[in-house]
């Protein structure tokens, strides 16, 4: 806590009298940002920091391995990120969603070769949703790190199939409301793909 600490006097005393304006008017009128971001909770893939966004900009959601689950009947169960969707969606109105993976993700690590025996509570269960992943990198490769490098792009894909399993969502696309993007970052070299129309993924 100490370290954060002290990051957070740093903000004080260099980022917030640069920005104060800027979070008074955040606070006044509430956020409005145009982009859902569903991205991984690693911490080297910071949204904001590779899209150089600054505050009110991204409404981000992060969990394992950037997943989407698909569309479920509502019930009292826990949709944490089916929760964050509809609220992007349905009340801030969002025109965009970009779901972003990446390189060296441990997610995409566990559904290759199973989940840590330490955290085997809720992480097998989460990670069930990509198997359709999986199933596909152990197709199209016997080498293990390329079967992992599919998989972080097949979970892109994933989720956006996902997405449009939502009502709200899949009629948003059709109106022409809201549109879906696929993207990959590269934590090694810093480069950020594009999921393009043809399926493949190329540097932005």
């Amino acid at each position: 806590m100490d370290k954060l600490l002290d990051g957070y006097r740093r903000f004080r005393a260099t980022a917030w009298p640069e920005r104060k304006a800027l979070f008074e008017q955040l606070a006044a009128i509430g956020q409005r940002p145009k982009t859902l971001v569903i991205a991984c909770s690693d911490s080297r893939v910071d949204p904001s920091m590779i899209f150089d966004a600054g505050p009110g900009e991204l409404f981000v959601v992060r969990n394992v391995a950037n997943l989407v689950p698909p569309y479920s009947t509502p019930d009292h169960a826990h949709h944490g990120t089916s929760a964050a969707i509809e609220f992007a969606v349905r009340v801030l109105e969002v025109s965009e969603i970009v779901v972003l993976g990446h390189a060296l993700c441990g997610g995409a690590g566990a559904l290759i070769d199973g989940a840590p025996e330490q955290a085997q509570d809720f992480l097998s269960d989460w990670i069930r949703i990509a198997r359709p992943a999986r199933d596909i990198a152990l197709n199209l490769s016997d080498d293990p790190g390329e079967q992992r490098r599919i998989v972080e792009y097949q979970c892109v894909k994933l989720s956006l199939r996902n997405l449009e399993t939502f009502p709200w969502v899949r009629e948003r696309i059709e109106d022409g409301r809201l549109s879906l993007q696929g993207a990959y970052f590269a934590v090694a070299t810093g480069v950020l793909e594009r999921l393009r129309p043809d399926g493949t993924f190329s540097p932005a």
